[in-house]
């Protein structure tokens, strides 16, 4: 046998099935987004990485980035994240867009990871951000944003929880460990690392950072106070206008919660699922100076993005991915030998004329072929016009799974098929 082929290490093929999953999860994502008045956008796959290299964090630049010259010379990568791309595409036209906006995407994107579990090289994202708004209630409306998709499909309370802190909270609680300002960013990375890690090799990660044991001791402790957030008046606004929205039971308070991309600069979040191995299916945060960083005036957001596959895998860890029909013809017309074929032909272009998915089978073979074709297929009906039939001007409608069949005339059809399909 010859060797296939294989496809790029991290990437994935979409087989009908699995296409149709994607497509679903999208049309989920997009009557969530609209919901709440937010507009869907597009950025380009290919960027400068010198649009990430100050924005997004070194470990994202140099470990993660796929990146290559172009025939010019300049440096591209395929784009690892969205946010960067919308502060530029804002700061291009922000004298002529109205804000507050409101803006979600759902597209491609591409890191280079080690392949495993949940976790791949090319993979679909949603990404949703309100700019133009300083207030802690945005940054609810945001988490109430991604609560409203797990509401939508059928995730509980009890299976996924949006984790939420504050960066300017933990800043000054920091800065009370005698921790100088300069090391505040190393201090995030040491945090968000945290749960990555075992006990002992945090702590030795922590050392080895050059902090001391006091230090380390502060911060266990400032981790796992559950109650910080009522040190501050931002967090206890958010929480309120959680309450308000009706999303209260999705979202709680942890410290340990601090995002790694370095462009955050207020509350950040985390959607878990919350069994004991559960990864993280969402993050995101509000971010002050994004895009006056890439030349435009500056203009607070907050925003999101989670990626499809750890969602897909929660989905079917709890039961929760639909059964969907891959098949988008509901009717098979077949062909009764090799005179019949145009007719066949004519017939089905006649009930997409009227609104009908309709396959024809493209030859002459066994009707039983046909037919087990369809079944396998998933249509739901098969027309059969025989030369008796053709004589009366009549079909024969038969539906695949009932296995019953019944006469109708030519001149009813499109009216009895469309009573036939809302039955199914």
């Amino acid at each position: 046998m010859k060797k296939v082929i294989q496809p790029v290490k991290g990437t994935r093929d979409f087989y009908p099935d699995e296409m149709a999953l994607r497509t679903w999860l999208y049309a989920q994502i997009r009557d969530v987004s609209e919901s709440y008045g937010y507009q869907e956008y597009e950025g380009p796959f290919l960027e400068s990485i010198y649009l990430y290299a100050a924005k997004s964090g070194e470990a994202l630049v140099k470990e993660q980035a796929f990146v290559f010259p172009d025939r010019g010379g300049n440096q591209i990568t395929l784009r690892p994240e969205l946010t960067p791309s919308l502060a530029r595409m804002i700061a291009q036209k922000q004298n002529q867009l109205v804000f507050p906006l409101r803006w979600w995407s759902f597209g491609p994107f591409w890191r280079y990871e080690r392949p495993q579990k949940g976790r791949t090289r090319e993979f679909f994202q949603w990404n949703a951000d309100l700019m133009g708004v300083d207030l802690p209630e945005a940054d609810a409306e945001l988490v109430s944003v991604c609560a409203s998709l797990f509401e939508k499909i059928s995730l509980k309370p009890d299976e996924v929880k949006i984790l939420v802190n504050d960066r300017r909270l933990m800043e000054k609680e920091i800065s009370a460990l005698q921790i100088p300002s300069e090391r505040r960013i190393d201090v995030f990375h040491l945090i968000d690392r945290k749960e990555k890690l075992s006990i002992s090799e945090w702590e030795k990660y922590v050392f080895d950072q050059g902090f001391n044991r006091k230090q380390l001791e502060g911060l266990q402790e400032l981790v796992a106070n559950k109650k910080l957030y009522q040190k501050s008046d931002d967090l206890m606004r958010f929480f309120e206008a959680v309450a308000s929205l009706g999303c209260e039971d999705y979202v709680v308070y942890d410290p340990s919660i601090i995002r790694g991309l370095d462009y955050y600069t207020g509350i950040v979040f985390e959607a878990k699922d919350i069994d004991k191995e559960g990864r993280a299916i969402l993050g995101g945060g509000h971010y002050a100076n994004l895009v006056a960083d890439v030349g435009g005036e500056p203009l607070p957001g907050v925003g999101f993005a989670m990626g499809d596959v750890v969602l897909l895998l929660v989905l079917e860890k709890y039961g929760k991915l639909p059964n969907l029909d891959c098949m988008p013809a509901s009717v098979l017309v077949t062909v009764f030998d090799e005179g019949s074929l145009s007719r066949s032909y004519a017939l089905a272009a006649s009930l997409r004329g009227a609104g009908f998915n309709v396959v024809c089978y493209p030859q002459a073979t066994k009707l039983a072929k046909q037919l087990k074709f369809a079944d396998k297929m998933g249509c739901k009906f098969a027309i059969i016009q025989g030369p008796d039939e053709l004589q009366e001007n009549s079909v024969i409608v038969k539906n695949l799974k009932e296995r019953e069949q019944i006469t109708v005339k030519r001149d009813q059809l499109t009216s009895e098929l469309r009573s036939f399909l809302a039955e199914v």
